[in-house]
């Protein structure tokens, strides 16, 4: 009998707790429905949503801008079966970035990433969690840090842009006109320039002139790397369309994959055969030898070594030398469509540097025009103008809205950095606006109104890195030579959209030395 009261007891109990929760799962429920949710952007289909829009658009994030005029600075538009919220005001991202920051920290698994990605082996496609933190810390110690970017990229880059800058002057020597002007194609020659950089650096290859082939196979590669990360798939937004494969793009990831891996597989065995003692502790080895000896052949987050170290190695030399080419060719371009800007540019590395000597790394500081450049430039073409899609993994408050668990955040990095309310003439190339009214806002995050490198925990970890490529390169090619368009006509602006918002057309121009002869002259 004690025991059958214990069991009706027990029983009573258990019924008791499942009323309670239901009473409780149900006024949740009922609270939850009350919350608002974020305005839907008008004309989606069934089941393809808004897709119809955005296949339409060339570029989606001026697409997504003019939809965000009408609806307001968040709001959300359907991908196929998924929900995405778009954020594309300041005070939003702010708030999804500080308080919900952690639960926008992972990704949604998309194909492009599992197959260009390693299967998400490369860290910036990763999810969040201990394999993310840990590539992470050990790319920030060992290749972006102060100490190694002083050490490694400062001395690499002054080498390399040595080297290219002769061979200019060389180009111009050997074929300029009767008006003494080459002309180049300036996209290509950064292209080159910034991709020798970062390869010396992360796996201590330089091509040369007689490796031309080779040197075009990688950047080709890289190029398509580039194209496919940022070509929408429709079957990450209608799942069950996967086995169809429509437009090829799943057949050209693997082509492209298998010729990346072939490429820094080969330098990975290079450096696995060669006679270096990876022990040593001096600062002359590449970051593919020090991955080398960190991480032994140890298996990392169910990733063997070999992945680990080529996904990580791309990631680098793909990120680094696409986005600095972006920036640099946009910076170039915009100065170019602004000639009094471009004078006052080099005044000023005139009145710093002189012409008696070229630019050094210590001499940036002084160069606060230059640096004003390359905010605006960063600020008016931001190398990705949506941020890669993150997911939300709970549901979260942003401003007056409830945002449920499983959306898909598309933050408008674009829109964000040319809204009127923080930038008067938002649309105009005005460098100076960065030495007096917004002198204090600078590219990290803690404004929120300029966020070319991205923000909160997933921000680009090579912003520094970058931006000291790009300062010092650009500062040494306007220091060196006097540019034009040609025939003087405007440069073409428009942009071929992608990961990394690239200029359409080739950057031509002719140039001329503007120093004396012994200043072109390193080897």
């Amino acid at each position: 009998m004690d025991s059958l009261l214990q069991d009706l007891s027990c029983l009573t109990g258990i019924i008791l707790a499942i009323v309670i929760l239901s009473i409780f799962g149900l006024f949740k429920s009922t609270s939850s429905s009350k919350l608002r949710t974020p305005p839907e952007a008008a004309g989606a289909w069934p089941v393809i949503g808004h897709l119809p829009i955005l296949a339409k658009s060339e570029l989606p994030h001026k697409t997504l801008a003019s939809m965000a005029d009408q609806y307001g600075p968040i709001f959300t538009i359907r991908l196929g079966v998924f929900p995405a919220l778009v954020v594309s005001g300041s005070e939003m991202a702010k708030e999804c970035f500080t308080k919900n920051d952690i639960a926008l920290s992972t990704r949604p698994r998309q194909l492009a990433q599992k197959i260009l990605g390693y299967s998400f082996a490369m860290f910036p496609f990763a999810p969040y969690g201990l394999y993310w933190r840990e590539v992470r810390k050990m790319v920030t110690l060992e290749l972006l840090s102060s100490r190694r970017v002083n050490s490694q990229l400062n001395p690499v880059q002054a080498a390399e842009a040595d080297v290219a800058i002769q061979e200019l002057h060389e180009l111009w020597i050997e074929n300029k006109d009767d008006s003494g002007h080459v002309t180049v194609d300036l996209k290509q020659w950064f292209a080159k320039l910034t991709l020798n950089v970062i390869l010396r650096i992360v796996a201590g290859k330089c091509y040369s002139a007689a490796d031309e082939e080779e040197e075009q196979r990688c950047q080709k590669a890289l190029r398509e790397f580039f194209r496919l990360l940022g070509t929408f798939i429709a079957a990450d937004a209608l799942p069950f369309l996967k086995w169809l494969d429509l437009g090829g793009h799943e057949k050209a990831m693997k082509r492209t994959a298998e010729e990346l891996d072939k490429i820094v597989g080969g330098w990975l065995e290079e450096h696995k055969s060669n006679s270096k003692d990876l022990r040593e502790t001096n600062g002359g080895r590449d970051f593919m030898d020090v991955m080398l000896s960190v991480f032994n052949d140890d298996e990392i987050g169910g990733y063997d070594a070999d992945t680990v170290i080529k996904a990580t190695c791309l990631a680098m030399i793909a990120g680094g030398s696409d986005s600095s080419m972006v920036t640099l060719t946009w910076a170039i371009s915009l100065l170019l469509n602004n000639l009094p800007l471009l004078k006052k540019a080099q005044e000023e590395l005139d009145a710093q540097i002189g012409k008696q000597r070229h630019v050094k790394q210590a001499d940036i500081a002084s160069l606060t025009y230059l640096q004003a450049v390359v905010k605006e430039t960063l600020r008016l073409h931001p190398a990705a103008p949506l941020s890669a899609p993150r997911l939300f993994t709970e549901g979260c408050t942003v401003g007056e809205y409830h945002v449920p668990k499983g959306t898909r955040l598309i933050l408008n990095i674009w829109k964000i950095q040319t809204d009127p309310r923080e930038w008067p003439d938002p649309l105009e190339f005005r460098p100076e606006r960065f030495l007096s009214s917004h002198k204090d806002v600078d590219v990290k995050d803690s404004n929120f109104a300029l966020l070319p490198f991205g923000c909160g925990r997933r921000i680009c970890p090579g912003m520094n890195f970058g931006l000291e490529m790009v300062h010092f390169l650009l500062a040494r090619f306007l220091h060196a030579f006097e540019i034009s368009t040609v025939d003087d006509s405007p440069v073409d602006m428009s942009e071929i959209f992608g990961l990394t918002n690239l200029k359409a057309t080739p950057l031509e121009v002719v140039l001329r030395p503007r120093l004396t002869q012994e200043l072109y002259r390193w080897r």
